[in-house]
């Protein structure tokens, strides 16, 4: 990634013993950022050193990785990219490669969290229409579900719905900034508005959070980032609370796994209203530290930050994060090179 002399330098710095964790979980990263409209994967190259590959994509956001595709929102569209090599294959020094297979236009619809149920489907959630959804042939989307408290379906963001769960290969469970049913009226209760809702039950199970994203199920527990306190922890689902494990500096935003270990995303604070004035702010004043973008990962077992992934410069936010297992070195074709004309994958039968 190239930056002009007007802008700050870009850089990426990886704490001592990243790349050698990377190695041991033979595995690959990937993050979003809408700020800058990148897709970046995160490898090692065959020397073992840390490899960088990003695309131009945008207002990319939430990301689903699914055996060999990797699903991606953008500003408006819903792509499905798929892995062309077949086991063994490289493309120069990539084991993965993936290319632009299917696209769905969906309009602005503000898509953030996708995912994909048991059926191999993606389902991601709306934010501007506070719903879930499908992608569909004829429409921009087809409405699954929406939180009991909102009224109609309406392009008014009326309680940021933003983050989707999957469980047992359903949706299970998504995070709301507030309980509101009116245009935006989510940013009134940034401070401890959030609450995180079973979808099946169609109840609230966990109230009281700020700024909530992210919720995972893993291991048998729901896990989310607690945005606005800079928290990361599970949901007690018992008693209702959530829990915090780990604290780490930024504005978190995307959650992913990969066996005892979580990645998190983490964003610079944007100088606006929204947020500001978070309980973050004080957190990081009596810590001393300022919030960093940043991808880090966290030991379940110890609630420690163990390595990071430092980004510097141009980059300042972060929206998802994933794990893309059995990869060492992972890219994707360019929509506008002539490559993307001279990229074939063939069924393995064909003769």
């Amino acid at each position: 990634m190239t930056s002009t002399s007007n802008e700050p330098k870009f850089e990426i710095t990886a704490s001592r013993l990243f790349v050698s964790w990377l190695a041991e979980q033979n595995a690959s990263l990937a993050f979003t950022t809408y700020q800058a409209g990148k897709l970046f994967f995160i490898g090692l190259n065959e020397r073992g050193e840390l490899a960088v590959f990003n695309r131009t994509l945008a207002r990319v956001m939430g990301m689903a990785v699914h055996g060999q595709s990797l699903w991606v929102a953008t500003l408006w569209q819903l792509w499905r990219f798929e892995n062309a090599l077949k086991v063994g294959e490289r493309h120069g020094l990539m084991d993965r490669y993936y290319v632009p297979q299917v696209a769905y236009t969906t309009g602005d619809i503000d898509v953030h969290d996708v995912a994909v149920d048991a059926a191999g489907n993606p389902v991601f959630v709306s934010t501007l229409f506070s719903c879930l959804a499908r992608p569909d042939p004829q429409f921009s989307f087809q409405p699954l579900w929406r939180p009991p408290f909102i009224s109609k379906l309406a392009a008014e963001d009326r309680c940021h719905l933003n983050g989707l769960a999957m469980r047992d290969g359903a949706p299970g469970y998504v995070t709301c900034v507030a309980q509101s049913d009116a245009n935006e009226g989510w940013r009134e209760h940034r401070l401890d508005g959030g609450i995180v809702i079973d979808v099946v039950a169609n109840e609230i199970v966990c109230s009281g959070l700020s700024m909530p994203h992210s919720p995972r199920w893993h291991g048998g527990k729901l896990w989310l980032l607690n945005a606005g306190s800079g928290e990361f922890g599970q949901v007690d689902l018992a008693s209702g609370r959530f829990v915090p494990v780990a604290f780490c500096p930024g504005f978190l935003r995307g959650l992913s796994f990969i066996g005892n270990y979580a990645v998190v995303g983490l964003s610079a604070q944007r100088q606006n209203r929204t947020f500001s004035d978070l309980k973050l702010d004080a957190e990081l004043v009596k810590r001393g530290v300022a919030a960093r973008c940043a991808v880090v990962v966290i030991d379940l077992k110890r609630g420690d930050v163990v390595h990071e992934l430092r980004l510097s410069g141009v980059i300042e936010e972060l929206f998802d994060t994933a794990v893309i297992p059995g990869a060492r070195h992972c890219g994707a074709v360019g929509f506008v090179s002539d490559e993307i004309r001279r990229t074939l994958s063939l069924p393995p039968d064909a003769d």
